[in-house]
């Protein structure tokens, strides 16, 4: 028989594009992402080569986190008290500069007046200061996105948004790589180093290009009561609700215990031996494996079961770690790293969603703080940690320990949310949903 009611629609995956501040904003963390992925992978590399330690790698990681967990509340402080647009555009500038330092320190050119043991504790500054502009970023850029599209389409975005750090992620470190690697052949004269920062300040530009392009994101909620306050009141939020907090902590201490990423050196140089180019294609393999998942998410969305989802990714994680470190061979090496991206991917788009959906607005600068102290920097710390265990235990072992602690922890976490894990994601944005976690 006939009837009236419409066909159903299917879902426009490309929703969250059709707003223009969201695509400024894709756009200025695609290239600010390329960019930083270089910095880090050719700055691993250089740093391991030239002093061989893996102390030195460790102090790469602690020289970044300590200023970005240090002031991290500080930061959503402020980004819920000024103008978004403005705190980027000065963010980036310094993240600009400090860039354009390292560029000077390691040229060539420069070595005869610059005595070798000023380059390592200039590049450790410079790490440092980009610690200090990520305790901001993280927080301005959470509020821009949360004002950019509508929040039903929070998953759609969170998804793009996701997508378009990791595809950056995998040209960024190949990117890196190639050019360190290669350039010097193609250039007589030019050293890889230079040559990649080139590059690197050439994207940085771009992303400050862009974030100029977005329209001004005036604060929401000006906090009246002092900033001690303020930020026990952000702090107060994340602890009370065992949702947001149980998520944030897996994260936390699987990447804390399973990271590898400050290790690849170790790998690429000693173990596996494939060099430069081989670390930058280490380092593409984790983010290809983000970056396809992210893309087949688009169309075939997690957020099903997100909980169920979320503690089998995390468990996935660390597997692919374990693997990772009993392989030997350098191809069955990059499957493992691929696999860890894509497992990965999975948690990060259905944490990113249930953080957004479980923040009031005029909490987001200050519950981005508290998430940007357990996860922004988790990675950074996590660095330090991998760097003193391979030290203490030796590189193999302290990756398989990593693993290992990941699995404990997401069984630790399995055994206190169970009953989360059969609610679909309605079911548990639903206030009395907290309740139900032990």
């Amino acid at each position: 028989m006939p009837t009236d009611e419409p066909a159903p629609q299917k879902p426009d995956s490309f929703a969250a594009l059709r707003y223009k501040d969201f695509r400024s904003y894709i756009g200025m963390r695609f290239f600010f992402t390329f960019a930083y992925q270089m910095q880090t992978t050719v700055l691993g590399f250089y740093i391991y080569q030239l002093t061989h330690s893996k102390i030195a790698i460790a102090f790469i990681g602690l020289a970044e986190a300590i200023p970005a967990v240090g002031i991290a509340l500080y930061g959503g402080y402020i980004a819920d008290k000024y103008e978004k647009r403005k705190m980027l555009l000065i963010i980036f500038a310094g993240v600009f500069v400090a860039a354009l330092a390292m560029f000077t320190v390691t040229l060539d050119d420069l070595r005869p007046y610059i005595h070798h043991t000023w380059i390592l504790p200039v590049l450790y500054a410079m790490i440092f200061c980009n610690g200090l502009a990520r305790a901001f970023y993280g927080p301005a850029t959470f509020v821009i996105y949360a004002h950019s599209i509508p929040k039903e389409l929070y998953p759609n975005g969170s998804t793009w948004s996701s997508s378009s750090w990791q595809v950056a992620s995998i040209l960024g470190p190949l990117t890196g790589g190639a050019i360190y690697g290669f350039a010097g052949h193609l250039i007589p004269g030019l050293s890889g180093m230079t040559a990649t920062f080139i590059v690197i300040l050439a994207f940085m530009l771009v992303a400050l290009v862009l974030v100029y392009r977005l329209r001004k994101f005036p604060p929401v909620f000006v906090p009246k009561e002092n900033i001690w306050k303020s930020l026990k009141e952000g702090l107060d939020f994340v602890f009370t609700n065992k949702i947001m907090f149980y998520a944030m902590s897996l994260d936390l201490f699987s990447v804390f215990f399973g990271g590898v990423v400050a290790l690849l050196p170790v790998f690429a140089l000693d173990i596996l031996k494939v060099g430069p180019e081989g670390l930058g294609i280490m380092r593409m393999a984790t983010s290809l494996g983000a970056a396809l998942t992210m893309i087949t998410m688009v169309r075939f969305s997690p957020m099903n079961r997100p909980w169920r989802n979320l503690l089998i990714a995390v468990a996935g994680f660390g597997l692919s770690i374990i693997c990772f470190g009993l392989s030997r061979v350098f191809y069955l090496s990059l499957v493992f790293l691929f696999m860890q991206g894509a497992f990965d991917s999975v948690s990060v788009i259905i944490r990113g969603t249930l953080m957004q959906l479980l923040t009031p607005d005029h909490m987001r600068g200050r519950v981005s703080a508290v998430n940007s102290m357990f996860i922004g920097s988790s990675n950074e710390i996590g660095d330090f940690e991998s760097g003193m265990a391979a030290k203490l235990m030796g590189t193999i072992p302290a990756v398989i320990f990593g693993g290992s602690m990941t699995l404990l922890i997401v069984t630790i976490t399995f055994l206190k949310t169970k009953k989360l894990i059969p609610l679909s994601l309605t079911e548990i944005h639903a206030p009395e949903a907290d309740k139900v976690v032990d």
